[in-house]
């Protein structure tokens, strides 16, 4: 009986995206589309951009935007810029973006591990080990969004790197109130970084944008903030700006 109910619970979970984790990256884009009333957008960034999965869905969803792609592990930057070679619409951006400008280092359990962190995770009890390292530059969005892409509006910018969402949001407060949509990923690295979906919910609620969760059936609004958001397994979230909703 025990069993059956855990599985139930699970099931249950996932039918309003807890734990729902990365199933379909067009599915995601395709939410983030209907949030916003859009079929072209101009200017997306990706940051935790990895190979390139999620900026390769953004440019099928639409074909005519503009990609800036954040990636810091030198072996994942060699893949985007196999794959995306020739394609003018994508800038790869060989940095981390955190809070604050400087270096530190890159930890994961291999090279170009879709769970590189600049936190050293604590994976013990899933038997990773967290062994590998690497130098890696931070930067602050803001900075480069004000020097390098001159401030420009952003339609979509997409958060997954691994824990340190929240202290890459910190560092973009200025191109915030410039971007549409948010999409960031919520779950057990966020553990190892000791931020809450509170944490989540307060910054953008404060800075006027809705909060949805992704679902199997679609977006589901998070009208107001509950204790059993605080799921830790992995759920992805799209932030509207209020006055962008479509």
């Amino acid at each position: 009986m025990h069993a059956f109910l855990r599985a139930l619970e699970k099931q249950v979970l996932r039918g309003l995206g807890k734990g729902h984790g990365t199933k379909s990256i067009s599915t995601e884009v395709n939410c983030i589309r209907k949030l916003l009333g859009k079929d072209r957008v101009g200017t997306c960034v990706d940051i935790g951009a990895n190979v390139g999965l999620y900026t390769s869905a953004l440019l099928r969803q639409f074909p005519d935007a503009t990609v800036y792609s954040f990636e810091p592990s030198q072996f994942n930057v060699e893949k985007l810029k196999a794959r995306f070679e020739g394609d003018t619409r994508v800038h790869i951006i060989p940095f981390a973006v955190s809070d604050c400008e400087g270096e530190a280092n890159l930890y994961s359990n291999a090279p170009g591990s879709g769970l590189g962190s600049l936190l050293q995770r604590d994976l013990d009890y899933l038997n990773i080990s967290f062994d590998q390292t690497e130098m890696v530059r931070t930067i602050r969005f803001d900075d480069f969004w004000t020097n390098e892409m001159g401030g420009r509006a952003i339609d979509i910018l997409k958060l997954d790197i691994e824990g340190m969402e929240l202290s890459a949001l910190k560092g973009a407060e200025k191109a915030l109130r410039n971007t549409r949509a948010v999409q960031f990923e919520f779950g057990g690295t966020n553990i190892d970084s000791r931020t809450y979906f509170k944490d989540f919910w307060s910054f953008f609620t404060e800075r006027e944008f809705s909060l949805h969760r992704i679902t199997p059936f679609g977006s589901l609004e998070i009208k107001r903030y509950s204790e059993r958001d605080e799921v830790f397994t992995t759920t992805n979230y799209i932030a509207i700006a209020k006055s962008e909703a479509g």
